[in-house]
């Protein structure tokens, strides 16, 4: 049960991130349209909200079945388009509400691993943290995905505090089947859900090994498949319609092959391939794309992994997506100097918390091994370097690190906030290093590291 005290701190948390949010939303709602991505998922919106399906209309009149984006968002969308009317700020609004979640459940994973003032502090962080309110105003996946992500972590950490733990692990799967939905890369997060949700509480006995085994597996498999579940409908879509079966969307190609041709580690404008240059049906080009991008990497398997470190600074040195996205939308209603200011509040908030994340990972174990607890030291040492000398990425990695350097002892026993704060680290690091980065993709480490800058270990919160 939550008491009366827990209650009013989610609350809380919970109105003033709706609140900062919702102002957002009454600047930008006549003044922002959609840019970039946004153009694409408002238009296929549109089309659902008619009753026209996931369908494309192209200049000439023609019709066809579309999977190229994600159809998670578009459906969200077109939701709130179906009862609200089909207007931007409709979008916003569903951002706000989900913005305003993911700081509540940033306060229950933490409320699990601290004290009350620094779980409302941490929730608090999140609500209304520079890089995750502005973007309230995008109508692109990537806000939605991190609101997601962190409410299923809190599901998770519910499963492994309950006595019924199976109805929390099917929650939790179903949120992870939305998240997938809008960005498929999520799914591979499901089953370390599972096993963070499945581990004994710090007060339970020790469960043999095997058990241990069985029990993990059986949490990853109803996480994981209650997240295919959501996804099997929308697979069979795409097998019927666009001449290929794909779990959710058709580009994974096309990243693939823009990660082998990109100088700056970013997205550009794709060059074709020579073979594909006459094949037009969606699904097959795709499947083409990936195909001469996989030859291209088999060829020069030492220029496909150069440029992966590039591809990594895109995405954690400098986050910059509300910035980036409020200029492109609108450049006289957000001009440069605002895209510059804004850029520089997020950068430093999110450098901030990032060193309190790492101080705070450093202190959560005391090892009985020097020679861990002095890798965990050498880590934190230069993740806090990185947070003043160089660009971010080094910071982000070492935090990771450190986590793992715990050992699989400690981290059995921490709460799920640190193991989850890097496996969401480095899933991002490896799907960006294989197609390409940038710094919108990695907003979806923010909650969790600024969550995790509020944890303390238990010999602390018994003071």
């Amino acid at each position: 049960m939550i008491d009366r005290g827990a209650r009013r701190d989610a609350a809380i948390v919970a109105v003033v991130g709706l609140v900062v949010r919702l102002a957002v939303v009454a600047w930008a709602g006549g003044a922002i349209p959609p840019a970039a991505d946004g153009t694409f998922y408002d238009k296929l919106a549109v089309r659902l909200a008619e009753g026209q399906g996931y369908t494309w209309l192209w200049p000439d009149g023609v019709v066809t079945y579309a999977a190229h984006y994600p159809v998670g968002y578009p459906a969200l969308l077109a939701a709130g388009y179906a009862v609200f009317g089909a207007r931007p700020v409709v979008g916003m609004v569903l951002n706000a509400l989900l913005g305003a979640g993911a700081g509540v459940a940033a306060w229950a994973l933490v409320r699990r691993a601290s004290s009350a003032r620094l779980a409302l502090a941490a929730g608090l962080a999140v609500a209304v943290h520079p890089v995750l309110v502005p973007y309230t105003a995008a109508l692109m996946t990537e806000g939605v995905t991190t609101s997601l992500l962190v409410i299923a972590g809190a599901l998770a950490a519910r499963a492994q505090a309950s006595g019924r733990r199976t109805r929390w692990l099917v929650l939790t799967g179903l949120v992870m089947g939305i998240a997938t939905l809008v960005r498929p890369q999520s799914l591979a997060l499901a089953p370390v859900l599972g096993w963070l949700a499945t581990r004994p509480v710090a007060t339970a006995a020790p469960s043999p090994g095997l058990a241990r085994l069985r029990r993990s597996a059986l949490g990853a498999t109803v996480v994981t498949g209650a997240a295919l579940i959501c996804c099997v409908p929308w697979t069979m879509r795409n097998c019927q319609r666009m001449e290929r079966c794909a779990l959710v969307s058709v580009n994974g190609g096309w990243n693939l092959a823009i990660g082998t041709q990109t100088d700056s580690g970013g997205w550009h404008e794709l060059a074709v391939p020579e073979a594909c240059k006459t094949v037009f049906q969606e699904a097959a080009k795709d499947e083409c794309f990936g195909r001469e991008a996989t030859k291209e990497i088999v060829r020069h398997p030492g220029a496909w992994l150069t440029r992966a470190p590039a591809k990594l600074r895109m995405t954690f040195d400098y986050f910059g997506a509300a910035p980036w996205y409020l200029h492109t939308a609108n450049p006289e209603r957000f001009p440069y100097r605002a895209k510059v200011t804004l850029g520089v509040i997020e950068t430093l908030a999110s450098r901030l918390l990032l060193a309190a994340a790492l101080v705070a990972v450093f202190r959560l174990e005391r090892d009985h091994s020097r020679l861990r607890r002095s890798l965990r030291a050498v880590l934190a040492a230069t993740g806090l370097a990185a947070c003043v000398l160089v660009p971010g990425t080094i910071g982000y990695l070492a935090l990771a690190a450190a986590i793992v350097a715990l050992g699989w002892r400690a981290l059995e026993r921490a709460p799920v906030i640190v193991p989850l704060t890097a496996s969401v680290i480095v899933a991002t690091a490896l799907t960006h290093a294989v197609f390409f980065g940038s710094g919108r993709y990695g907003i979806v480490v923010v909650p969790f590291v600024a969550a995790l800058a509020f944890v303390r270990p238990a010999r602390d919160l018994k003071k």
